[in-house]
C-alpha cells in the first residue's frame, strides 16, 4: 500500500472507532476479556484499557487532522495520571491495566506495562513533538522517563523476546530523542546482548509466536526506521531478518496458517490482525482479504514493517520441507530444547521437544487441508476444563511421526505458568489429556476402536494410540487411560484421554507412584497401519521404543511425579 492509501485506511479505522471514545474517562472503552490472571475483575462488561488508549491517542496525532488533536492530548494526559511515579513503590513506573482496576487491586500487576504504554508515548512524542503543548510534553517526558527506570530495574533479558526488545525500544528512542546517554546507553548495550544470545541459538527463544513474533517484527522495525544511531540500526536489521526467515520457514501455504510448535498464542487459527500483518509484509503475497476488506491495525501505522524480499518464496512455496530448531540452552551441561516441524503440500506437523501445558503453548500442532479449508489438531491438558500448566509434555518426531509423553509436576503453575504454582495438591473433579480438533469440522469424521482414537481430516487421518496410562495411587471413578469424544460448544471437538472424573477430590501428586501418559501420534494416508510401541519398565522408570519408518525413535521416563524443573530438563 501507497502513503496515502495508508493514511486514507488510518483515518477510516479511527473513524470506526468513534463509537468506543469516551469522553468522561477520556479513554477507549472495550469489551472486558482477561487470560485469567494479573486483573481480579470479574462480571465486567466493559473496560478502559490503558494500552489500547494510548495506541488510539498514536493513532489520532497520526491522522494529522485537527479535529482529533486535544483529544488525543486528553487520553495521554489521563492514562499518564495512572501511572505509579512513587520510585519506593515496587511497582514504580507502570501502569494498571484497566482504568478501572488500579495497580494495588491487580493480583500481581503487569510489569510488561512500563514497555507497552512506553512504546506508545515514546512513538507520539518523537513523531509528534511539534503538536503536543509544553506542558503535556513535560509530562510525556517525565513518564517516559519513569517507564524507563521501571524497565531498567527489572532489567528483563534477551530470553523474555517481546519484552527483552520492546523495552531495547523505549530505553534506546528515549535515550536518544531526550538526549539521556544513561537511557541511550543501557538500550544499545541490551540490544548487543539480545543480538549475541539469539545468534548462540540461531532463533528466538521465545520461539515462533504467531502473537508475539508479530510484536517482534513491529518493534524491530520501529527500531530500526526511527534510531539514527548506526548500531542500533545495524543489529535491529540483523534481527529482523532472522525473526523473518523463522516466520517464512515455518509458514504453511496450504491452509495459510503458521505451523507449530508456538512458544505462545491465543488461539490454534491465526486471528484477523495476524493475517492482516502478513498480508501487508509480504505486499499481498499471502492473501487473506480483499485490499478494500482488509483489516487496518492502527498500531502498524509508521511503523515500516515489510518482510525481506528473499523470504516471500517460502510462504507460497507447497514443497516438503523439515525446520529444526534449538530455542533454549545451557553450554555449560548440555541441556537444549528443540522445536521441530514437518511441512508437506497437505499438512504441518510441529512439536516442541520439552515444554509445560501452558494454555499460550502449543507443544504438538498440526495443519491438515481439508476440502477448501483446514483443520488443526493440538494437544491440551485440562484441569476442570482449563489447561493446566502443572503437566509437561516430552516429544520425539519422526517426520509425520511423534512419540509423546505427558508428565505431572508437583510445583508447577496451575492455570499459569508462574503465577499460581501449586503446593503438590490440586482439587479437581476432572482431568484429562486432550488433542483437540478444530478449525473446519465439515469433513471430520472421528472414531474409537480400542486403545487408538482416530479423526479422519479430509483426504487424510489423524490417529493416537493409547500406549501407557499410569495413575495410579488414588481410586477414580472413570478409568485411566479411556478415550472419550468430546464436543466444545463452539464445535471444537476432543479425543480425550481421561484420568480421573468423578466428584471434586484432592490430587495429591507427592504421593501419586505413577503418573503418566504415553502415546504415539501419526498422520498418515487412510487405513494406514500403525506399529507398536515396544515399551520396557520397571517401578522407576519406563523407555518406549517406536519404529514407524524403520528407524526407531524413543522416550524414557520416570514413572513419578517430580518438580517442573526436573520434568523440564533444567536441573
Amino acid at each position: 500500500m501507497e502513503g496515502n492509501e495508508v493514511k486514507d485506511r488510518l483515518v477510516h479505522a479511527i473513524g470506526l472507532m468513534e463509537e468506543r471514545y469516551n469522553p468522561q474517562t477520556r479513554m477507549l472503552r472495550s469489551p472486558f476479556s482477561s487470560p485469567g490472571y494479573h486483573t481480579t475483575l470479574k462480571n465486567t462488561a466493559f473496560i478502559h484499557s490503558t494500552r489500547d488508549s494510548l495506541i488510539y491517542a498514536l493513532g489520532l496525532l497520526d491522522t494529522e487532522l485537527p479535529q482529533y488533536e486535544q483529544r488525543a492530548m486528553d487520553i495521554i494526559r489521563q492514562v499518564i495520571s495512572l501511572q505509579e511515579t512513587n520510585p519506593e513503590q515496587a511497582t514504580y513506573g507502570i501502569w494498571p491495566w484497566f482504568y478501572e482496576e488500579p495497580l494495588k487491586q491487580m493480583n500481581p500487576p503487569d510489569w510488561n506495562w512500563a514497555d507497552f504504554c512506553g512504546k506508545s508515548l515514546v512513538q507520539s512524542v518523537v513523531r509528534h513533538s511539534h503538536r503536543i503543548p509544553n506542558e503535556l510534553r513535560e509530562l510525556v517526558r517525565n513518564a517516559v522517563f519513569h517507564a524507563c527506570e521501571s524497565i531498567m530495574r527489572r532489567n528483563m533479558g534477551p530470553h523474555y523476546t517481546n519484552i527483552a526488545i520492546m523495552g531495547t525500544f523505549v530505553t534506546l528512542i528515549a535515550g536518544e530523542f531526550f538526549g539521556q546517554p544513561r537511557y541511550l546507553e543501557y538500550g544499545l548495550e541490551r540490544l548487543e546482548g539480545i543480538a549475541e544470545y539469539t545468534r548462540r541459538l540461531g532463533t528466538f527463544e521465545e520461539y515462533n509466536s504467531p502473537t508475539y513474533m508479530t510484536v517482534v517484527l513491529t518493534d524491530l522495525s520501529l527500531m530500526h526506521k526511527t534510531t539514527k544511531v548506526v548500531r542500533g540500526m545495524q543489529l535491529s536489521e540483523e534481527l529482523l531478518e532472522l525473526g523473518w526467515r523463522s516466520v517464512a520457514e515455518h509458514f504453511h501455504a496450504a491452509t495459510m496458517e503458521w505451523s507449530g510448535p508456538h512458544s505462545r498464542c491465543y488461539s490454534s487459527l491465526l486471528k484477523e490482525n495476524v493475517q492482516a500483518f502478513l498480508q501487508i509484509a509480504t505486499k499481498g503475497a499471502v492473501r487473506y482479504f480483499p485490499d478494500d476488506h482488509m483489516p487496518f491495525d492502527i498500531g502498524l501505522y509508521g511503523c515500516g514493517v515489510q518482510c525481506p524480499s528473499q523470504f516471500i518464496p517460502l510462504f507460497v512455496e507447497s514443497g516438503i520441507r523439515t525446520v529444526h530448531e534449538i530455542y533454549q540452552k545451557d553450554g555449560n551441561d548440555g541441556y537444549e530444547k528443540t522445536a521441530t516441524t514437518w511441512i508437506t503440500p497437505s499438512y504441518s506437523l510441529g512439536t516442541a521437544s520439552k515444554e509445560v501445558l501452558w494454555n499460550q503453548r502449543r507443544n504438538l500442532l498440526a495443519y491438515l487441508v481439508n476440502g477448501e479449508s483446514r483443520t488443526y489438531v493440538a494437544l491440551r491438558c485440562l484441569h476442570d476444563g482449563y489447561d493446566y500448566a502443572a503437566a509437561v509434555s516430552t516429544c520425539v518426531q519422526q517426520q509425520q511421526h511423534v512419540l509423546c509423553g505427558v508428565q505431572f509436576s508437583t510445583n508447577g503453575g496451575d492455570t499459569h505458568i508462574g503465577l499460581d504454582r501449586i503446593d503438590g495438591t490440586i482439587q479437581a473433579s476432572d482431568l484429562r489429556i486432550r488433542f483437540e480438533i478444530g478449525g473446519s469440522l465439515q469433513k471430520v469424521k472421528v472414531r474409537i476402536r480400542g486403545r487408538k482414537a482416530t479423526a479422519a481430516i479430509g483426504a487424510l487421518e489423524v490417529t493416537v494410540m493409547n500406549v501407557l496410562m499410569a495413575f495410579s495411587g488414588m481410586e477414580v471413578t472413570t478409568p485411566a487411560g479411556n478415550w472419550e469424544l468430546y464436543e466444545e460448544d463452539d464445535g471444537r471437538i476432543g479425543m480425550d484421554l481421561v484420568l480421573y472424573s468423578g466428584p471434586r477430590r484432592i490430587i495429591d501428586f507427592n504421593k501419586l507412584h505413577e503418573a503418566l501418559a504415553l502415546v504415539a501420534f501419526a498422520v498418515s494416508e487412510p487405513d494406514s497401519e500403525m506399529k507398536e510401541v515396544e515399551v520396557v519398565r520397571d517401578d522407576e522408570a519406563v523407555t518406549a521404543v517406536w519404529a514407524p519408518t524403520g528407524v526407531p525413535i524413543s522416550l524414557t521416563f520416570g514413572m513419578k511425579p517430580e518438580r517442573v524443573e526436573a520434568l523440564r530438563g533444567m536441573l
